[in-house]
């Protein structure tokens, strides 16, 4: 394929091979050899004019010249867009767009009259459609204002002014068209739930994980209490409860048995089932996460609600008070006046760009928000609560210390808890499991089918003994596992602050891990910042102990806390705050705080939650700083200041714009000029950064 070399520099390469060499494909599988073969971290092709950029290690500059000088323009390879190439084309279109609308407009001028009236009449007529659309179904609403205005221009012989209505009004289209697939795309990106490996059941019967890119169809995967299902299929054996929310929004678990199919994106609630894969996650998974932003109409936010339905309700108002114009002044320029200036398009318009400006700038700081409406109740907020472990505290606790009863040793005790935990998504789950492997003991399936309970520990079988691991009130109290005094002095003696989880074999404790989990380094600053921007009330849950929480409590300058918390009991708290009048935001991490997240005014999962922690969750952080929270604190606060000044600018610019239409200071076609201009205006205003870097 020939091609030439633009600029060339160390490193940095551009080549251009001309317009229609390769097609957007084609260009992607070009990018792909070059990344591959050149190691090049930065590769960008544009099909319109058949230019690569290539940004590559110095010393690979002959490898880069030997891949291009190898390509063959009859069977070049073909390849799929990557993240960035995808924004990368959605700016492309905007702007090819905007430069044939503005070119189109403009170059409209210089043809000859006939010429020029038939396309303008062209144009319009895809108005006065949508107008009737809206007649027919009985609504009078800005797409009709939208046509009535152009066809009054049209009654007055004023092509000039039609046309740029016209213009005016597409252009803020492409504008809102383009914020919109902007944001989605980010979205959509950030809505990924990236799951890295599947336990899978062999024809033995035995388990093992492996990478997702090794996952077949017709393979069985065994899906647990808290976990996400990343694959479509059918349930062949077991019973659970999934959650669909993401498919069909419906919060109430769904009971699954044999026989039954199940789909990517939903979360097993309760319960274990073998399914049967009947679509990877390259064919679902990335479909339903499409599907829950497109349907995202339903999470707008109230302030976009509220917009669009004023935009709507001041149209009569308009008509109306342009027959008065007419009437009174005898003048149909007067009432032209009032066609050509309405609130409505302006006020719909930045309301609704504001917000999908605001989520996407949340998504840019890995800041996930699956709708405006959530946007909205979290600068309304006035309290937050937030789970301990896992969300305040590191997500990363280590094993401080071991203590064994009777013949177990130290090594047996850790060794088998790694191999029941390990099966589970929580914090202290994967500290055991660390611990064990750092120590390099390897641990054999010994145990039966593992059973969750939520919030309070593990159950199975070990070598024909019933075997639970968890908390002190699961282990003790509801499994009344013989506890001595004795025994209780040494846990004590020996827990040096940390987190204690009890193994305990056949009716008798075996021995105590010790988990210390310091708060993370950034949460206190974080607390304080978030009271500084309107929070009045900071709360902490946690199923620990009453040492362990009033000790982060006071690191962390929480202003209330509560210690061996049930996750129903959470919920209930969650409740009993929002009955005494307050906007509660809830922050947690794992499956225990799934009720109390559903239960919240707007809830936050963290970056290493749950996968049904993150189902049920509003918003989730893609990092893991709690200093996000003030940041979108501080970016949702703005975002309805910004949009009550554009209210403000609307409706005082707009009255102007009409006075002057009536008292004759300005022509209609004028005011309808500067009308839809300041709508423009305002809207690509909208879209600037809240915040800035």
């Amino acid at each position: 394929m020939r091609y030439k070399i633009v600029y060339d520099r160390p490193g940095r390469m551009r080549v251009r091979c001309g317009a229609g060499v390769f097609t957007a494909e084609q260009g992607y599988g070009i990018a792909d050899l070059l990344r591959e073969g050149a190691d090049a971290h930065k590769v960008e092709v544009c099909p319109i004019n058949g230019s690569v950029l290539i940004c590559y290690p110095e010393s690979n500059r002959q490898t880069v010249l030997a891949i291009l000088n190898g390509l063959r323009r009859c069977a070049l390879p073909n390849g799929k867009p990557r993240d960035n190439d995808i924004k990368r084309e959605i700016d492309n279109d905007f702007l090819q767009e905007t430069s044939a609308l503005v070119v189109g407009h403009f170059v409209k001028k210089l043809l000859p009259p006939p010429l020029r009236l038939i396309l303008t009449l062209k144009k319009a007529l895809s108005f006065w459609k949508e107008g009737a659309d809206s007649l027919l179904s009985g609504r009078l609403d800005v797409p009709v204002l939208d046509a009535s205005s152009i066809g009054a221009a049209f009654c007055q012989r004023d092509m000039k002014t039609a046309g740029s209505i016209m213009f005016m009004l597409k252009l803020s289209e492409l504008l809102e068209n383009y914020t919109r697939k902007r944001t989605t795309t980010i979205l959509t990106q950030s809505l990924a739930v990236n799951v890295d490996s599947l336990w899978i059941v062999g024809e033995d019967g035995a388990e093992r994980q492996i990478p997702m890119s090794e996952v077949k169809k017709g393979s069985v995967a065994r899906i647990r209490t808290g976990s996400l299902i990343p694959v479509d299929g059918t349930v062949k054996d077991g019973d659970a409860m999934v959650n669909e929310a993401s498919m069909t929004g419906e919060a109430v678990p769904v009971h699954k048995k044999k026989g039954v199919s199940v789909y990517a994106g939903t979360v097993v609630t309760e319960g274990s089932i073998d399914v049967i894969i009947t679509a990877l996650p390259s064919e679902s998974r990335i479909q339903q996460i499409v599907g829950l932003i497109e349907n995202s109409e339903n999470l707008k936010a109230g302030v976009q609600n509220r917009a669009e339905h004023l935009a709507d309700k001041i149209v009569p108002f308009s008509f109306a008070g342009a027959l008065a114009a007419g009437l009174l002044t005898g003048k149909a320029s007067k009432a032209l006046s009032v066609f050509m200036v309405d609130y409505s398009c302006g006020i719909k318009l930045s309301a609704s760009i504001s917000v999908i400006s605001a989520m996407r700038e949340a998504a840019s700081r890995k800041i996930m928000v699956k709708g405006g409406k959530f946007m909205e109740a979290f600068a309304q907020a006035d309290t937050i609560i937030f789970d301990k472990t896992g969300t305040l505290t590191e997500a990363c606790p280590k094993v401080s210390g071991i203590l064994p009863f009777g013949a177990y040793s130290e090594e047996e005790i850790l060794k088998t808890a790694a191999c029941i935990e390990e099966h589970f998504p929580h914090s202290m789950a994967r500290a055991v499991v660390r611990a064990a492997e750092e120590r390099g003991l390897t641990h054999e399936e010994r145990h039966a089918d593992v059973e969750y309970v939520v919030a309070h520990g593990v159950v199975t079988r070990l070598d024909g003994k019933r075997t639970l691991i968890g908390s002190a009130h699961f282990v003790f109290e509801d499994e009344n596992t013989l506890y001595t005094e004795e025994q209780k002095k040494a846990v004590d003696e020996a827990a040096g602050g940390g987190s204690a989880l009890y193994l305990a074999v056949g009716g008798e404790l075996a021995g105590v891990i010790f988990v210390n989990d310091p708060p993370r380094k950034e949460a206190a600053e974080a607390i304080a910042c978030l009271k500084a921007r309107g929070i009045k009330n900071v709360i902490m849950l946690t199923g620990d102990s009453e040492s362990a929480a009033k000790a982060v409590s006071e690191q962390l300058g929480i202003d209330d806390y509560r210690s061996q918390v049930l996750p129903s009991e959470k919920a209930e708290i969650v409740e009993s705050y929002k009955k005494q009048g307050r906007k509660v935001i809830m922050v947690g991490d794992g499956v225990n705080d799934s009720p109390a997240l559903a239960a919240a005014d707007v809830s936050v999962s963290m970056k290493d939650s749950s996968d049904i922690a993150r189902e049920v969750a509003d918003i989730t952080l893609l990092s893991a700083d709690l200093r996000e929270l003030v940041v979108l604190r501080e970016l949702s606060s703005r975002l309805f200041v910004r949009i009550d000044k554009n209210y403000k600018f609307i409706i005082s610019f707009n009255t102007a714009l009409l006075l002057m239409g009536l008292t004759g200071m300005m022509a209609p076609g004028r005011t309808a000029v500067l009308h839809n201009a300041s709508t423009m205006g305002i809207s690509a205003l909208s879209t600037r950064p809240l915040i800035r870097a």
